[in-house]
């Protein structure tokens, strides 16, 4: 038989559509190559589903025989072809040797392949595993977004069904990946900085009271309700929900005119501190879609925008930037890095499966007020992490960013405060308690989670 690779493919998916087509198992195939070492799996012992193989020279070929097509073919198709590995390294000639490795590691990001698309191509509706950035995760013909395989859940992709804003995202990224290219910029590295920003917008979503847009897009993809798993929905469709967002912010930092907003905000040749109503933050927030969003953004230091924008400040006033920083706008710091899928779900599982994790906490409390107050939490330690860096400029610039920095965390600490104990009111904790707790006098509690409750209501008990 004849068995086509799909192109991007990994070699482990290929040998389980070979098994596939041939009616076999696919453990029976292992025994075709010597192999070095076991099969990856999770820390749960799950086989993980983006396991890769890497072949030698006479493991290859064994590989074209049952295939049925050139080896030459396969090299074209298959990323991990011809990879090497110092396990595959043998004193035997022609023996076929074959190693274990996680595809991530090997090539770059794996993810599920659309079956309704390999069954068009091969007649067979099974599972494929394929190298693929997050920029191209759509499957326009039949309306997927097709998830990561290295993460230990179930889903190989989300209904777009409902949200085809996010097809037509696939489809404009295209343009903005030709515009970084021009300007010499990889696209890659654009993707990655305009998904950190719009990624650390996501967490901060929780408290905006105006955002609209993305609950109702998670809803959908979460089959037209996330339900009570609120948070491991949140982390699963994710990329999903803000793709438009992610392009439309790539789109924008490449444009010059945005670069000229933030020289403009910065004081041109008389340099100032970014202003919270600074014009390229308004703009931005026009081109996502949310005219309220510049001061948020404008005010959220330490993150991935504003150190964007520092470096573009910096280069077109020819200075140096800060020790162990670069000029280069598109380099990101590991701190600002977006956590991808599986590493979110192993934290969510330790959260849930370690002793004491607060299984009455967790049937008592709403997820998305559980989620809120993480998010405040995790807001206010980063706030009061960058008070560890050194501060550069004049006194007085340095001082007002110490303490802008110093009121923000404050206020985060006392919203987290407030939601804590809200939830802790409702779920059954007497006031007085909670007011030993939070070191307050009880009247004081009680008025404050009063003022609380009408800001979150609208003024409305």
């Amino acid at each position: 038989m004849r068995i086509a690779p799909l192109s991007g493919e990994t070699t482990w998916s290929l040998i389980g559509r070979i098994a596939a087509v041939y009616g076999l198992e696919v453990k029976s195939l292992l025994s075709c190559w010597q192999w070095r070492n076991h099969r990856p799996r999770h820390e749960g012992g799950a086989q993980r589903a983006d396991a890769e193989v890497l072949l030698d020279a006479a493991g290859r070929q064994v590989l074209a025989r049952l295939c049925g097509v050139d080896e030459g073919l396969l090299g074209r198709a298959l990323p991990s072809w011809g990879r090497e590995d110092d396990r595959l390294a043998t004193q035997e000639p022609g023996v076929p040797r074959a190693v274990w490795r996680v595809g991530g590691a090997v090539v770059g990001p794996v993810a599920f392949g659309c079956r309704l698309c390999a069954a068009r191509r091969t007649g067979a509706r099974v599972q494929v595993v394929r190298y693929a950035h997050r920029w191209e995760r759509v499957c326009g013909r039949h309306g997927r977004w097709l998830l990561d395989a290295d993460a230990d859940q179930p889903l190989e992709h989300l209904d777009l069904g409902g949200v085809p804003e996010v097809v037509a995202a696939q489809r404009r990224w295209a343009g903005v990946a030709r515009r970084a290219v021009r300007v010499g910029a990889g696209p890659g590295e654009v993707f990655a900085v305009a998904h950190a920003v719009v990624a650390r917008w996501w967490e901060q979503a929780l408290y905006w009271e105006r955002e609209e847009i993305w609950p109702r897009r998670l809803h959908q993809v979460a089959g037209g309700d996330a339900g009570p798993d609120l948070e491991r929905w949140r982390i699963v469709g994710r990329d999903a929900v803000v793709f438009p967002e992610v392009v439309a912010v790539a789109d924008a930092l490449l444009d010059p005119a945005m670069a000229q907003l933030a020289w403009t905000d910065s004081g041109g040749e008389r340099p100032r501190l970014l202003p919270a109503d600074g014009a390229f933050c308004r703009e931005l927030g026009v081109r996502v879609g949310r005219e309220w969003l510049g001061p948020l953004a404008a005010t959220d230091y330490g993150g991935p925008l504003i150190a964007w924008m520092g470096s573009v400040i910096r280069l077109r006033r020819g200075e140096g930037g800060p020790p162990g920083y670069a000029n280069n706008p598109w380099w990101l710091k590991q701190e600002h890095q977006s956590a991808p899928m599986a590493s979110q779900l192993r934290v969510l599982a330790k959260e849930r499966n370690s002793p004491g994790s607060g299984t009455t906490w967790r049937a008592a409390v709403p997820a998305e007020r559980r989620a809120l107050i993480t998010s405040l939490v995790n807001d206010a330690e980063e706030q009061l992490t960058q008070l560890r860096g050194a501060q550069y400029g004049k006194t007085a610039d340095a001082a007002r960013q110490l303490l802008d920095n110093l009121g923000h965390a404050a206020t985060l600490i006392d919203q987290a405060l407030r939601e804590t104990a809200a939830a802790a009111l409702q779920a059954g904790v007497a006031l007085e308690d909670l007011a030993q707790w939070a070191r307050l006098p009880a009247g004081a509690l009680a008025e404050a989670l009063a003022d609380h409750y009408n800001e979150r209501s609208g003024g409305e008990r």
